[in-house]
């Protein structure tokens, strides 16, 4: 997989609240837990707007990272 479709992954697993811990930077990608994104009927659009991060989805629908407030490509 490349680095886009891993970081599509992970992106996807964050947005679902699938237990996992996932660690992201320029040079590679890290994930236990997660799934792979469902593409049908359409191809999930989701991506990550940060370079690096860490995230933790505990079950519960628990979330804990320092992707907080930068998913939003329009806020300054």
């Amino acid at each position: 997989m490349t680095r886009t479709e891993n970081l599509r992954t992970i992106a996807y697993s964050m947005d679902l609240l699938i237990p996992g811990i996932y660690i992201w930077c320029p040079w590679f990608t890290f994930k236990i837990g997660g799934s792979v994104p469902n593409d049908e009927p359409y191809r999930y659009p989701g991506k990550i707007h940060s370079d690096s991060g860490i995230a933790i989805v505990l079950p519960g629908y628990i979330i804990f990272t320092n992707y907080k407030n930068s998913y939003d490509p329009l806020r300054k």
